[in-house]
């Protein structure tokens, strides 16, 4: 008995002529529809080529396109942590704006080691993406990887500048001291911090100079610090050293909002409330802060903004500005956490 093959289920693939063919025009006129040029097609003609792609299933061939433009249409962007809702909220940020632009996004987490991050910017060059976005957990990145190809590279997250790279960051310092002066004018006069450590740890953080700028402007001694790892896990490990012992400061300034959530856990823990007991202003203005218990008083950076400019400057006809460090400002959003009284959702006090 001889068994026949199974049939093929699999459709065959549509190509840009059965397309051409079901709307009646040539194939050139499909490429001009799907690549939006270089020659204007008249509107009832596209609209016949449209409806043609959409009950054919046509999906043009990226690889082809990407050769015949000598581009992939792609960007790489890389943070150093995946999980934090900060570079979360970055990441899609970017996505939307690259996408605006017709550009696709290769996302990587380093998780803040420079191993990952050489690997990444290895890999990027290797597919010969468009540009690459590096929010990196180091205060001075290794670029080496680049070096000997014309692959732009914009650094995100940045206090200052980098000598030949354009950088792109808020104001930490700034932005940091608008939060402790706020502390201040609630009338504390031990204000702690909780200080997130860079990768690489080479250089002063511009938040924590910032704490120590309204502390001396205040006349205030320094409070306690606590430095460790920018997560809820480190957040609660510096609170529950920092309200455990017996100097307890009645405020504390915390690097990130994914800390404050572990440092409000750490306070709750030890019977402690906020801000009741300790009254706590954080940096970043990420969704998590707005839904904590209590919610964050945070200072929000433009993510949407800082974004959209970085997919500008990598796409730009004329490349990146080398070395432009632009700087953009925090927004001070007070809720309840620092003991200002927020309205409800409702706009009523529960």
């Amino acid at each position: 008995m001889v068994e026949l093959a199974p049939e093929s289920t699999q459709r065959p693939r549509v190509t840009r002529q059965d397309v051409a063919r079901y709307a009646g025009v040539s194939s050139a006129v499909v490429s001009y529809v799907v690549n939006d040029g270089p020659k204007k097609v008249a509107p009832a003609t596209a609209a016949r080529v449209v409806d043609a792609i959409e009950v054919l299933g046509y999906r043009p061939n990226a690889a082809a396109r990407a050769l015949k433009l000598g581009s992939p249409e792609m960007l790489g962007l890389i943070v150093p942590d995946s999980t934090n809702l900060f570079f979360a909220e970055m990441a899609h940020a970017v996505e939307q704006a690259a996408s605006e632009r017709g550009y696709a996004l290769l996302t990587a987490n380093s998780a803040a080691s420079l191993t990952k991050e050489n690997n990444h910017l290895r890999n990027f060059r290797s597919r010969q993406v468009d540009g690459v976005l590096l929010a990196s957990g180091l205060s001075d990145p290794d670029l080496s990887q680049l070096v000997g190809s014309d692959m732009p590279v914009v650094l995100l997250n940045r206090s200052g500048p980098r000598e030949g790279i354009p950088t792109i960051g808020v104001d930490f310092r700034t932005g940091a001291a608008t939060g402790v002066r706020h502390l201040v004018e609630h009338g504390h006069k031990d204000i702690g911090l909780v200080m997130g450590r860079d990768a690489s740890s080479l250089s002063d953080d511009h938040r924590e100079l910032g704490w120590l700028d309204a502390l001396q402007e205040a006349g205030l001694p320094e409070g306690p610090i606590v430095r460790t790892s920018f997560d809820r896990e480190g957040g609660y490990s510096a609170g529950r050293r920092m309200f455990s012992g017996p100097r307890r400061p009645s405020a504390v300034f915390v690097s990130s909002d994914m800390q404050a959530v572990g440092v409000m856990r750490a306070i709750h823990e030890l019977g402690l409330s906020v801000p009741e007991d300790v009254a706590i202003v954080s940096f970043d203005g990420s969704p998590e802060a707005e839904y904590s218990w209590p919610p964050l008083t945070t200072l929000k950076q433009p993510v949407r903004e800082m974004a959209e400019d970085a997919v500008k400057m990598l796409t730009s006809r004329t490349g990146p500005p080398a070395g432009d460090h632009h700087v953009y400002a925090t927004e001070l959003v007070i809720r309840r956490s620092c003991g200002c009284v927020q309205p409800s959702f409702e706009g009523r006090e529960p």
